[in-house]
């Protein structure tokens, strides 16, 4: 007789996964397909990600891993570590354990995330539970970093802590089967979070949804509305209603900067603004950014939004907060960040009051704890895809996977569009956006943030990077922080800086390392790296570059033409001190002043013979290559902009003038010249500037001679990349955050044959060089 069959035996797998996993709904998504399919065994967090152990037959087990990558969590993005074979144990079923807290602390810490599609329905829904609820939430949006003070991310370890589930949230919590299992914000008006009005002395002046109607009836009369968001405050008035936006901007002290709106909906911003599929998806994505968009003529927006600015920082309401009262208003609003000019937002209500007293009216606040300051961030479509220039908000802190691992290093960022990066194995944490060290509340929340990353991932850098400008804010406190460190009863974060090695890292390297590590290329690639000011190793200020090399070293193969700088970092403010210097150094001066240039009648003769001492004695005019004081010096030139209110503004208005010009523009020659026995090579701007004065002259329309401009700069560009030969180029630095420098300069060398690398992640302004100083000290450390 025949045998019978045998049983196939079971195969018992432990599968190690990291990547954003936890708070995603992954592991009730693991228990549902286990089930589905048979299997057993179990799912659990730990401080590194997520363990399951699974039992089956090999044919099942292989289905299992196959629709574990194929059908996971929107939010999710598991990474299999390790998968081994242990003994099967036999047991009947598939559990949720709870989470593990041995380990070092390594999952992926995920990012706040919009209020997705099922929370916003039931929050419209009058016969849900939650109808109305401001803080709903589901393991797919809402906060997490904004909220989480230790790992695995459980609600004890949050500043969820203090509410207590009711008995139908408690269920929901601990059902597999639900889309709030294990979602640790998770809450109802029963026993969640609750808003309330006050005014600026903290007088109780309604709750709950009376609240959000005299929240509402403030904005529509004109006031200015604090709202307690997610990482923390907005400062809200009628983007249609000019007195209103004007108030704001005199008590914030934010003159001409273009402010943000939050519109109730995609139907509304695509009113406003020219909304391409790639700019809709920035917006509906659960990241939800600030975008910007392209304005449409006569969109109904206050002028004083963005003056002169063919653009519009648009978002939608992200959380339930934001989306009830933009439902309430039903118009666009401008949602600017809750601070001063130029300090961190606000975070706490009593923080908030002492330092947004003298701007808001009324304080719409809730009482869920703010772990850490979380800001908006802003993205727009560049060459053809997504480019933040903020990263925070949706997007900080996850980890950006490196093309290798590495020693764990610390970057305490520079001094301006400061950011931290943490680098531990071949992943970098980059921080959310701090903002310019300028004063000591920026100061304080770069220490915190520090500290922050250092505790949360339990790290001990074995070196510690920072710029090499010695008087930078984050340098200086770095020293101070490792001189203290050094005290036997110094705080465990300081010892382990004081531990750690300090590298050194100059700014422009960081830039071309930060685009090369986000791309995960090697090198070498040639990077251009323009900007406002960086200091060089061989003492001058830099900002014109183009460095040959990697995150392992560079070396400076082409630069702009140096000059000097009157005043030096007065030029940033005064655009037309930029434009004396340039004529000056190309001896156009008295061309210039013949022709009655704009600049120079913008100084007094006094004046004027000061700035002559300074250039021609070296005093107090630094040496420079800045790419982008010589925008600035255009600018003035073309009579757009002696003066600004804020940083880059006559670059930007250069580059909307150029947006205007009609037709192709022939573009204003900047040679490379070069020598044989010499390097670097040098793009000379003079004939440039003459040019400029030429047509400036004659009459030429500002728009034009923008346009020039840009096509110049953009050949000149290719003209040095074809001098280098290396067929990677970078575009980095602040200058790159211009759109159509970098679009039609990535065209062109594209079209030259080029492989062109453009920040995507990280923005190409001072917010990613944190990272690039990351990568370069850990390839040091990797060569000793």
């Amino acid at each position: 007789m025949p045998s019978p069959p045998q049983a196939t035996a079971n195969l018992r797998w432990r599968m190690r996964l990291r990547g954003a996993v936890q708070g995603v709904g992954f592991r009730p998504f693991v228990y549902q397909l286990a089930n589905d399919l048979g299997l057993s065994g179990f799912v659990a967090n730990d401080p590194g990600g997520v363990t399951i152990e699974i039992e089956g037959t090999q044919p099942v087990l292989a289905e299992f891993e196959r629709r574990l990558h194929h059908e996971k969590p929107p939010a999710s993005t598991p990474e299999l570590v390790a998968r081994t074979t242990i003994p099967a144990n036999g047991e009947p079923s598939f559990v949720i354990h709870a989470s593990s807290v041995v380990g070092a602390p390594t999952a992926v810490l995920l990012p706040d995330l919009a209020i997705c599609a099922d929370c916003a329905r039931e929050l419209g829904d009058p016969g849900d539970r939650r109808f109305g609820y401001p803080f709903t939430n589901c393991t797919r949006c809402g906060p997490r970093f904004s909220i989480i003070e230790r790992l695995p991310y459980d609600r004890p370890h949050t500043t969820m802590r203090g509410f207590v589930m009711c008995a139908r949230c408690a269920a929901e919590y601990a059902d597999p089967h639900d889309r709030r299992f294990h979602a640790q914000p998770n809450a109802c008006p029963d026993c969640g979070p609750s808003i309330l009005l006050t005014d600026a002395a903290g007088s109780s002046l309604a709750q709950g949804a009376a609240a959000l109607e005299t929240a509402a009836a403030v904005v529509r009369g004109g006031g200015v509305l604090a709202l307690h968001g997610l990482g923390g405050f907005h400062l809200i008035v009628d983007a249609t209603n000019a007195t209103a936006v004007a108030a704001l901007r005199r008590r914030k002290g934010r003159w001409e900067k273009p402010l943000a709106v939050m519109v109730p909906s995609l139907d509304a911003a695509e009113t406003l603004c020219e909304v391409d599929a790639a700019a809709r998806t920035l917006l509906e994505s659960p990241e939800s950014p600030i975008v910007l968009l392209p304005r449409r003529a006569g969109a109904a927006v206050a002028d004083e939004v963005a003056p002169q600015n063919p653009f519009l920082g648009v978002m939608l309401p992200y959380t339930p907060l934001h989306r009830l009262l933009l439902a309430k208003l039903g118009r666009v609003v401008v949602a600017t960040s809750g601070n001063t000019s130029e300090e961190p937002i606000c975070t706490t209500p009593d923080e908030a009051r002492a330092r947004l007293g003298h701007i808001a009216d009324r304080f719409l606040l809730h009482d869920r704890p703010i772990a850490r300051q979380v800001d908006d961030s802003v993205a727009a479509v560049v060459a053809g895809g997504p480019q933040l220039l903020r990263r925070s908000r949706g997007f900080s802190p996850r980890p950006l996977r490196l093309a290798a691992a590495g020693p764990t290093v610390l970057a305490v960022g520079p001094h301006l569009k400061n950011s931290i990066t943490l680098v531990v194995g071949d992943e970098a944490f980059v921080s959310q956006h701090v903002g310019d060290l300028e004063n000591a509340i920026a100061a304080d929340a770069h220490a915190r943030i520090v500290r922050d990353f250092l505790d949360l991932y339990a790290a001990s850098p074995a070196a510690v990077a920072h710029d090499l400008h010695p008087d930078h804010a984050s340098t200086v406190w770095l020293g101070a922080m490792r001189e203290a460190g050094a005290a036997p009863d110094a705080p465990e974060w300081q010892a382990k800086l004081f531990a750690a090695r300090p590298v050194a890292v100059q700014h422009h390297h960081a830039h071309l390392a930060a685009c090369l590590a986000e791309h995960r290329h090697e090198g070498p690639a040639l990077g251009v790296t323009w900007d406002g000011t960086g200091l060089g190793p061989d003492g001058s200020i830099w900002g014109g570059e183009f460095l040959l090399g990697d995150a392992r070293g560079c070396r400076r193969v082409v630069h702009l033409r140096a000059f000097r700088l009157p005043g030096g970092d007065a030029a940033a403010r005064e655009p037309r001190r930029s434009a004396y210097a340039v004529l000056h150094a190309a001896h156009l001066l008295e061309r210039a002043a013949a022709g009655g240039a704009a600049p120079l009648a913008a100084f007094p003769p006094a004046e004027r013979a000061v700035l002559d001492r300074m250039l021609e004695r070296s005093v107090s005019s630094p040496l420079t290559t800045s790419a982008g004081r010589l925008f600035d010096a255009v600018a003035a030139l073309a009579g757009l902009r002696p003066r600004v209110r804020f940083e880059g503004q006559a670059a930007m208005e250069l580059e909307y003038a150029a947006r205007r010009a009609r037709g192709t523009a022939s573009p204003y020659p900047c040679p490379l010249v070069t020598s044989p026995r010499e390097e670097p090579a040098i793009l000379d701007w003079a004939p440039m500037i003459q040019a400029v004065l030429h047509d400036v002259e004659r009459g030429t329309d500002v728009s034009t001679v923008a346009a020039r401009f840009h096509a110049g700069l953009a050949d000149a560009i290719v003209a040095a990349a074809r001098h280098v030969a290396c067929p990677t180029i970078v575009l980095t630095g602040g200058c790159f955050q211009n759109r159509l420098l970098t679009e039609q300069s990535h065209t062109l060398l594209t079209q030259a044959g080029f492989r062109v690398l453009v920040h995507r992640q990280v923005p190409p302004n001072d917010g990613g060089v944190s990272l690039g100083q990351a990568v370069i000290a850990a390839a040091e450390l990797a060569a000793r």
